[in-house]
């Protein structure tokens, strides 16, 4: 209830309009420096070509230039490629990790209720054991083949 407080009383004494206006001059001001920054750049790309061409002609230069920044877009595509199969299998232990603290939680929830009704310790017994004989199962069975499935 005191982060809530905290919140109402924030934006009736109108600081969030003054947080977002200082986030807003913060982005303007940003935008600005990295458009400056990329201007800089070209001039320096514009430079190191000028200073080539006078030293290896313009050709020889251009091709250089031409294939330096092929191979820079080639190293960026190809450590993003890298980078997303490690994120994607991260993305999934995070997931399924979260999905079993949920089932865990709605299980601990629902305990009690379970516990009072009818079938008392019976009604959980039973689908336990069966998860327990599930998992002992999965742990015997051979995985020699994973391709057997695909009727290769």
């Amino acid at each position: 209830m005191g982060l809530l407080a905290s919140l109402l009383s924030g934006l009736a004494s109108g600081e969030t309009v003054a947080a977002i206006h200082r986030a807003r001059t913060a982005a303007i001001v940003y935008a600005l420096a990295a458009l400056a920054a990329f201007c800089g750049l070209g001039f320096l790309v514009g430079a190191a070509y000028i200073w080539a061409a006078t030293r290896y002609g313009s050709f020889a230069a251009s091709l250089g230039f031409g294939g330096g920044f092929l191979v820079v877009a080639g190293l960026v595509f190809l450590t993003y490629r890298l980078m997303s199969g490690v994120h994607a299998r991260r993305e999934a232990r995070r997931r399924k990790a979260n999905i079993m603290a949920i089932g865990i939680t709605a299980a601990l929830a629902v305990l009690p209720t379970l516990l009072k009704g009818k079938g008392g310790l019976g009604v959980i017994l039973g689908p336990a054991l069966a998860l327990a004989a599930y998992a002992i199962y999965r742990e015997n069975v051979k995985h020699d083949d994973p391709d057997a499935g695909e009727g290769k």
